[in-house]
C-alpha cells in the first residue's frame, strides 16, 4: 500500500492501522515523491489525499492509473463534495472517502469494488437541503478554480455571505 498524504501524523496513523491489517505500507508526502514511490514500489493499493500541500491529489489519479492500471485507488479528503467525488471516480479512482475515516470503512473501500459497496441510490435517500446547497456551492467554486469573488457573483450573493457558508461544515444528515 502506498499512502500519499501530506499530513505526516495522519499518514503515520494510517500506515500503522493498515500494517496491523496485513498491508505493507510506504508513505509519500507530496506529488513528486508519490509518483516516484508508485513506480518503485508498484503497490496493489493507493490511499491518495485530495489536498497535498499546494497541489491537488486529483492531478495524480491519471498518471498513477496509467503506470499502475490494476491498482485499487481510494481518494481521501477533508473537503468532501459530490462534485469532487464524481470527478475523482471519472478520472480513475476506485473509491472516495471523507476524513476522518474509521478502519472498517477504509478496509471495505480498499477490498471491495464500488459496485460491491452497500450504497443506497440517490433516489432512495433524499439529500438535506443544506447539503444540496453546500454541494452546489462547491461545484461552482470548483468551476471557478477556487475564486470566491467570481463564485459569489455567479451565485448572486455577497462575497462575505459565501465565505461564511464555506466556513460551515456541510450537513451530513442525508434525510430531508
Amino acid at each position: 500500500m502506498l499512502i500519499i498524504e501530506d499530513d505526516l501524523a495522519l499518514g503515520g496513523v494510517l500506515a500503522r492501522r493498515l500494517t496491523r491489517q496485513g498491508f505493507e505500507c510506504q508513505q509519500a508526502h507530496d506529488v513528486t515523491q508519490g509518483l516516484l514511490l508508485a513506480r518503485q514500489f508498484q503497490p496493489s493499493h493507493i490511499l491518495l489525499d485530495m489536498k497535498l500541500d499546494e497541489d491537488n491529489g486529483l492531478s495524480l489519479i491519471e498518471p498513477l492509473r496509467k503506470s499502475l492500471p490494476d491498482v485499487t485507488m481510494v481518494l481521501l479528503t477533508g473537503y468532501a463534495s459530490i462534485a469532487t467525488a464524481v470527478e475523482a471516480i471519472r478520472m480513475g479512482a476506485d473509491n472516495y472517502l471523507a476524513k476522518p475515516v474509521d478502519t472498517q470503512t477504509l478496509l471495505r473501500a480498499l477490498n471491495a469494488a464500488p459496485a460491491d459497496m452497500d450504497v443506497k441510490s440517490v433516489d432512495e435517500v433524499p439529500l438535506n437541503p443544506k447539503r444540496v446547497e453546500w454541494e452546489h456551492i462547491q461545484q461552482v467554486l470548483n468551476a471557478n478554480k477556487g475564486n470566491v469573488s467570481a463564485t459569489a457573483r455567479q451565485l448572486g450573493m455577497h462575497r462575505r455571505t459565501l465565505q461564511r457558508k464555506l466556513l460551515k461544515k456541510p450537513a451530513l444528515d442525508h434525510r430531508a
